[in-house]
């Protein structure tokens, strides 16, 4: 294959202005020659996670979004409220690059025999500014898929793949038996119920629709809470007292639902403890924080004794601690099972030009469940 020597395209920025406003526009970049342990990949497939648009819009009120500039080159505008512009103070007047993960085909390479064999592959990819035509990235940071397989099946292998396989090794390695997830009729939270399926393990989902529930049931959950449900305490308490499930997963982050489970966690313990202890019951019950969907403060009414923990975790924090053997394995099942345990599913496929029509945004910035959108950086 013959390689060019320079790719220009357009990137994806995000800019909070002194003015209070919040710009979204496309830079044309110019990505150099790889280095010896570098590719560059054509990119083909980008998800819209929930952790990309808190970076792509972060504090403005997309309701507000004006387009302008040209059909090629669209700009897009939205206020940010008076009250939010001090935590946008260190993104200040800052173009930033967006995209979490993507995929796609090497269309260069540097002179590693690793870099070498990689030309002409589609590879899945990690590091940010994925929301461009063209990526320079290091060898260790692209998974290279099996053959046959399409950009857009690989393109969720880090942000929603990795962290539901991490979820069950974090419990595994923390000694639970079960496990709980919020927001769970999400792509993730879809993938998770696939995985505990698949290795016997029991899993309590939590949502906050019946539709959500309903969705879940459908492809094979057994265990389903929902918040909006007046029995929701009860429902939790009883799932718990069948599963033994003491650690969860939230994605939600604020509002009362950490201590809710915590609650619940305490009570269904309770049912099966011999002997009264004013301490609470000595199993150890952990709410692990991954997300943040509700952006409020995390609200705790500690009835529920002292063998308890609230944290957060994030994945490549997780892999650097459970170190490289054990995350290569992880990754080779990822990609193993890319057509079976951890298919994907896009509400719609857009080109960057799209993701900038308010008509698109208004969509895929809900972050509801079944919203979710695929950038094609190639697409026209």
């Amino acid at each position: 294959m013959t390689q060019a020597t320079h790719f220009t395209g357009h990137q994806l920025r995000s800019r909070v202005l002194p003015s209070g406003e919040l710009e979204i526009s496309l830079a044309t970049v110019e990505t150099p020659p790889p280095a010896v342990d570098e590719v560059v990949v054509r990119i083909e497939a980008t998800p819209i996670n929930p952790s990309d648009i808190g970076l792509l819009f972060g504090a403005a009120d997309i309701s507000t979004a004006k387009a302008s500039g040209t059909a090629d080159k669209p700009v897009v505008t939205a206020q940010i409220p008076a009250a939010a512009m001090q935590s946008m103070a260190g993104r200040l007047d800052q173009s930033l690059t967006v995209g979490n993960e993507g995929a796609g085909v090497v269309v260069a390479a540097g002179s590693s025999p690793a870099a070498q064999a990689l030309l002409g592959k589609t590879v899945a990819m990690i590091g940010g500014a994925m929301y461009a035509q063209y990526r320079s990235m290091k060898v260790d940071q692209c998974l290279l898929l099996p053959d046959g397989t399409a950009a857009a099946e690989g393109a969720p292998c880090f942000v929603n793949l990795l962290p539901a396989l991490g979820m069950v090794e974090t419990m595994r390695r923390d000694g639970h038996t079960a496990l709980i997830h919020t927001a769970a009729a999400s792509n993730l939270g879809q993938m998770l119920n696939r995985i505990c399926i698949q290795d016997g393990i029991q899993l309590v989902n939590i949502v906050r629709k019946p539709e959500q529930a309903a969705l879940l049931k459908s492809i094979g959950a057994h265990y389903v809470c929902d918040t909006s449900s007046p029995t929701f305490m009860e429902d939790l308490t009883n799932a718990l007292v069948a599963t033994g499930a003491t650690v969860a997963f939230d994605a939600t982050g604020g509002g009362k639902l950490a201590g809710q489970i915590l609650s619940c966690m305490e009570a269904a313990l309770g049912r099966t403890a011999t002997e009264y202890s004013r301490y609470g019951t000595h199993v150890h019950k952990q709410v692990y924080i991954y997300g943040g969907l509700n952006t409020g403060p995390t609200e705790i009414n500690r009835n529920f004794g002292f063998a308890w923990g609230v944290g957060g975790w994030l994945l490549f924090p997780y892999l650097q601690k459970i170190g490289p053997e054990a995350t290569l394995r992880l990754r080779q099942r990822v990609a193993a099972e890319l057509k079976t345990t951890f298919v994907s599913h896009y509400s719609k496929e857009i080109s960057l030009v799209e993701a900038l029509q308010p008509a698109h945004i208004a969509v895929y910035g809900q972050r509801a469940t079944g919203t979710k959108y695929l950038i094609n950086p190639s697409k026209s």
